[in-house]
């Protein structure tokens, strides 16, 4: 069984946390931002499906990424040299248009073709966008110019249509995909039948929002929540400019919560729970970063 929090009730020690499910911690409570700072604080984070309860999690082990030994291939590295993008931290627009950090979140949310539903509900929206007003959450946001966003689902509409084709002659192909499914896939179809139906960041900068992560930070310690790509690399962009400059702002851990084959192969590695909670408790009592703009020569 797991505590139900009510009121101001505290967390649980993260030892009590359940090892199956790995993680599970305790229901209820809220999503303010004092309950979700304290979460953080402690190791721990909200994970639910819409209209179930709130769950906390603290699971060990535990997926961390060490900002200096993020990976960088070689074709990621000219990728980087590209001028092709523009990557921006919490970017503010005009009066009246949705920030940075929420086309951000609502792009993590949108609905991906493996995937039942989202965890990023409205719920969710409001809370990490008051985080964001406070100064702890934080955006990293990759930028294409419009016209290049579209040659680039245009090519790769022509690649798909050629692969459908190809496989149509060959007809034992069909026993297995020619393509793996993947983010980028239903992120374009999202873009695509969102495009021009709220105004946004994109329409006064004429540029596309095609990448980009969230998350909290406390002290010097970062917590990613979520990242996503409407184009080839860009979530691999937008975690490079981060570990790199949080590298220079001498941030020890970012926090990747679970461990999956693609953070992996990025540099992530697991830890034991009560070596990244006693980490934890260094980093977040370190003097925080008061202005989050990233250094122009990164990748220069």
């Amino acid at each position: 069984m797991i505590p139900w929090l009510t009121g101001n009730a505290p967390f649980p020690p993260v030892e009590r946390a359940l090892r199956s499910p790995n993680g599970l911690l305790a229901a209820g409570g809220d999503l303010s931002a004092p309950r979700l700072l304290e979460a953080y604080r402690h190791g721990i984070f909200p994970w639910f499906n819409p209209g179930d309860p709130i769950l906390w999690w603290s699971p060990d082990p535990r997926m961390v990424l060490v900002p200096g030994e993020f990976k960088i291939s070689r074709s990621l590295a000219k990728v980087l040299r590209n001028a092709a993008y523009e990557v921006r931290c919490d970017t503010v627009p005009s009066t009246g248009l949705r920030t940075g950090f929420e086309q951000v979140m609502r792009a993590c949310g949108a609905p991906r073709s493996e995937q039942g539903g989202t965890w990023i509900s409205e719920d969710m929206i409001a809370a990490y966008c008051a985080l964001h007003e406070m100064g702890h959450a934080h955006s990293v946001e990759v930028w294409m110019p419009k016209k290049s966003f579209q040659l680039q689902i245009e090519g790769e509409t022509r690649r798909r249509r050629t692969r459908k084709e190809y496989a149509v002659r060959l007809p034992d192909a069909s026993h297995r995909p020619l393509r793996k499914a993947n983010d980028m896939d239903s992120a374009m179809s999202t873009a695509m039948s969102e495009r021009g139906s709220q105004r946004s960041i994109a329409d006064e900068l004429e540029l596309e929002l095609v990448g980009g992560l969230y998350g909290i930070a406390i002290g010097r310690m970062f917590y990613g929540e979520s990242m996503f790509s409407h184009a080839s690399n860009a979530s691999k962009i937008a975690l490079a400019y981060l570990a790199r400059q949080l590298e220079r702002w001498q941030f020890g851990m970012i926090d990747c919560q679970m461990n999956t084959p693609h953070l992996a192969s990025l540099g992530a590695h697991e830890i034991p729970r009560n070596e990244f909670i006693a980490r934890l408790q260094e980093l977040i009592n370190c003097e925080p970063v008061k202005h989050w703009q990233f250094d122009a020569d990164l990748f220069s």
